[in-house]
């Protein structure tokens, strides 16, 4: 008699994952609520951490360097948040390009991704500079939110994987009911706030540009051949695993800021 192989419960992570995800947004809430230095400095851990998580991907067994790295942008974005000179910005390329040059291959991924991390972050410590709590509090509720409505509903739906070769357990049902439960983020917002309407179709791109955030960073974790970036946060991997479609949609807002007046647009 052939004893079968017990497998896995559908929701056997989810304990794990709401008790993670519990600390990290009481943890963020605070510093959100705070802003200022506060808010600052623990967008600067938190992107430190996820390029040193970036370096282990590639370079794993060279962790002294990826601490190096991780140090090293903790400082020049400590700097540039305190100049803000046009010149500042040209401290991006620091991390890219050293890490980049102690590397034989993968260059091209560490440059892009480290660059890109930085400029995220960056742009989270300045929306709330420059927009305020309320408008901070809308990205993150609208990528929270796409989150968890994606998970229950891939979760108990199932169906056709979304892009299979890159994220295999993505479905297009929770992919579209992100953009659902983005939506009602942004009709909250628009019947709570002086937002218009134009909030709802904005925050369901802003959705899409998460999740487009969380598909590039499975396609680095597929490429390296690893399952997580890291193991710091149970339930969940990475700081990078968790706050992947933050970096997507916060790289989105940055491009729109650039062309539009966004509060004057939504507001």
């Amino acid at each position: 008699m052939t004893i079968p192989t017990p497998q896995p419960a559908k929701w056997d992570d989810l304990t794990v994952r709401l008790i993670s995800s519990a600390v990290m947004v009481f943890v963020g809430a605070i510093g959100v609520i705070l802003g200022g230095v506060w808010f600052q400095m623990l967008v600067v851990f938190v992107t430190a951490v996820m390029v040193w998580e970036l370096w282990m991907m590639i370079r794993p067994k060279e962790p002294t360097k990826g601490m190096l790295l991780a140090a090293l942008v903790a400082s020049v974005m400590s700097g540039q948040l305190a100049d803000g000179s046009a010149w500042g910005m040209l401290l991006f390329l620091v991390v890219p390009v050293i890490g980049a040059a102690q590397l034989k291959t993968e260059i091209k991924t560490f440059f892009i991704f480290a660059l890109g991390i930085q400029i995220a972050g960056w742009g989270l410590v300045h929306f709330r500079m420059d927009y305020g709590f309320l408008w901070l509090l809308w990205l993150m509720s609208v990528v929270i939110v796409t989150d968890i409505f994606g998970y229950f509903a891939g979760k108990a739906l199932g169906g056709p994987k979304f892009w299979p070769k890159i994220s295999p357990k993505k479905t297009w049902s929770g992919t579209g009911f992100g953009w659902i439960g983005a939506g009602l983020v942004g009709l909250v917002f628009a019947l709570f706030t002086n937002a218009s309407l134009w909030i709802i179709v904005i925050s369901m791109v802003l959705s899409f540009a998460g999740q487009m955030g969380d598909i590039a960073e499975s396609a680095l974790k597929r490429r390296m051949g690893v399952k997580d970036s890291s193991t710091l946060i149970p339930g969940h991997g990475g700081l990078f695993d968790r706050f992947d479609a933050l970096l997507g949609a916060s790289l989105f807002l940055i491009i729109v800021a650039d062309i539009v007046d966004v509060p004057g647009v939504v507001w």
